[in-house]
């Protein structure tokens, strides 16, 4: 297999770098944007033939300078800050780029898997099913959701989904995210937070229906996110868009004491109230429908969250990258 990867160098990108060369393939491409990030240690130690920044790579590939042969694209290159209020750059970024390098792959008769996410569902009132005709009735919170959102839209409406294969990620959290900074997991910032004062802070819910702590997420641990993917890299007649998360949300508290449970230590919470930029876009549950997935085949066994986590501290302590 010959594999071009963008966000290689990036979170989930750089651990399906490590999956992929777990399972003997080397012949890869890895294109991201380094800049002055410490992202670049998590290449250190995986093997990939060659390395090209972002800005510059569309146009070198579109105009045939890339001598390497390729046989399948894993796009998971993107700007994944929900915060971000630049919507010209989330634009250019997640879906021009995105569909440019798309069209590419048709052209070429190439293999193309890429990253949605989790926003594409908004605050979830029409659910988390990854069903293409429920697709259109969804309603991002921010410009991250909405850029994929629109990726997603352009592959159903030309019957893309036929051909490609679209990743729903969740809340993924795991080794290799320490360069992300805000856009951390919680488990991250909240093991430095309990090393730094002994507590963790979880947002108050502003929501009757919750108590603070009590909002939901359906947290997924990074290995098994990319055993997902590996699972369709195995299976090329396997197509379409599909959730990637365990299908079982778990409350911040739950993430909270796995995490204090994990470290040896008795759970000490503090609440705070949530920013008002934040309150209107607030997912208070997120949970992944599966069926689809599993009409795949795909029969995979999550870690559970306290595995997960315990595994994940692991990494932590030792300060070391899948």
């Amino acid at each position: 297999m010959k594999v071009l990867l963008t966000g290689g160098a990036g979170f989930i990108g750089s651990c399906m770098l490590w999956r992929l060369n777990a399972a003997g393939i080397k012949d890869i491409i890895v294109v991201d944007h380094l800049g002055e990030s410490s992202k670049w240690k998590n290449l250190v130690g995986k093997h990939f033939e060659d390395y090209f920044e972002k800005d510059k790579f569309l146009d070198y590939l579109e105009t045939g300078k890339l001598d390497r042969k390729i046989d399948t694209v894993i796009h998971f290159g993107a700007c994944t800050s929900t915060t971000e209020q630049n919507a010209t750059y989330m634009m250019e970024n997640n879906y021009v780029y995105s569909r440019r390098l798309a069209e590419w792959a048709l052209k070429n008769r190439k293999r193309f898997l890429y990253a949605s996410s989790g926003a594409t569902y908004g605050d979830g009132e029409m659910g988390y099913s990854d069903r293409d005709d429920m697709t259109p009735k969804l309603k991002p919170l921010n410009i991250y959701g909405y850029s994929k959102h629109l990726f997603d839209l352009w592959a159903i409406k030309n019957n893309l989904q036929k051909e490609f294969v679209g990743f729903k990620f969740f809340n993924v959290f795991g080794p290799n995210e320490n360069h992300k900074g805000d856009m951390r997991s919680m488990v991250n910032k909240g093991y430095q937070q309990i090393k730094a004062t002994g507590k963790m802070r979880l947002f108050k819910s502003h929501k009757p229906e919750y108590k603070d702590g009590g909002q939901k997420r359906d947290f997924v641990y990074v290995k098994d996110a990319i055993e997902l993917v590996y699972h369709f890299l195995e299976h090329p007649e396997k197509r379409g868009i599909f959730n990637i998360g365990t299908g079982e949300a778990k409350t911040w508290n739950d993430l909270a004491n796995a995490l204090f449970l994990a470290l040896g230590m008795k759970p000490r919470i503090e609440y705070f109230d949530m920013p008002e930029i934040l309150r209107g876009k607030y997912q208070y549950f997120t949970q992944a429908e599966l069926e689809k997935l599993r009409q795949t085949g795909c029969n995979h066994k999550f870690f559970s969250l306290n595995d997960a986590i315990k595994d994940y501290v692991s990494f932590l302590e030792k300060d070391t990258y899948l």
